[in-house]
């Protein structure tokens, strides 16, 4: 039997683009989508978008959508056994892997396994190591579009907050910036691409500042 994958979903593109490459494995069968959410908000941890979206953005990729609730601020002890109670949960309805859309931070890479290793399940990285401008570029060409709902404006500009994301966005980050945002530099929330059958009907709203960030409202 194919293994059967969750796939970390943050509604941003990079988890948006390994769901497309996922679907080009015939290997491999992606069976759902995970993501946690910010139970006071109603809203994506750090992407700050509505769950109604993200609900959206499962339908339109045809695929069933596994919430998990953690609370504003969270202890890690708290998240840690949420996610082990998903994790398990997982596992009996038949889950063997877990995919992520990390691109190259090892420390992250080594958390997922040491977690997924207790639970049972094994994690797949497919855009592990992969040039990341290259990367950027290959979205934009294959018709991903989505917008920045989330700056870090210690590393980018903050005007930036509720841009498309697309080339002229690529151009305006300054040399330092990594083009996917790997170091938290932004995040997106993807709406069309090849990933999903229908476009998700999606417009930039208020832009915030909160805790340090800068927030643009994607509703």
């Amino acid at each position: 039997m194919k293994p059967r994958v969750i796939l970390s979903w943050s509604s941003g593109k990079d988890a948006a683009w390994t769901l497309h490459v996922l679907r080009q494995d015939p290997s491999v069968e992606v069976g759902a989508l995970l993501t946690t959410f910010n139970e006071a908000a109603d809203r994506v941890a750090m992407h700050a978008v509505r769950r109604s979206l993200v609900a959206a953005q499962a339908r339109a990729a045809a695929l069933p959508l596994i919430e998990v609730f953690i609370p504003s601020p969270c202890p890690n002890e708290i998240y840690e056994a949420r996610m082990r109670d998903a994790m398990t949960r997982a596992r009996e309805d038949g889950f063997t892997h877990v995919a992520f859309g990390d691109l190259f931070l090892e420390d992250v890479r080594r958390y997922r396994e040491e977690r997924l290793a207790s639970a049972g399940l094994e994690p797949i990285f497919p855009l592990w190591g992969q040039p990341t401008a290259r990367l950027a570029r290959d979205m934009l060409d294959a018709g991903l579009q989505a917008i920045v709902t989330c700056v870090d404006p210690r590393q980018i500009d903050p005007a930036l907050a509720g841009r498309a994301y697309d080339a002229s966005f690529l151009e305006a980050l300054p040399p330092t910036a990594d083009p996917c945002g790997e170091r938290g530099e932004f995040h997106t929330f993807c709406h069309a691409g090849p990933m999903f059958r229908t476009p998700i009907p999606a417009v930039s709203g208020e832009v915030v500042e909160r805790e340090g960030f800068v927030f643009a409202d994607v509703r």
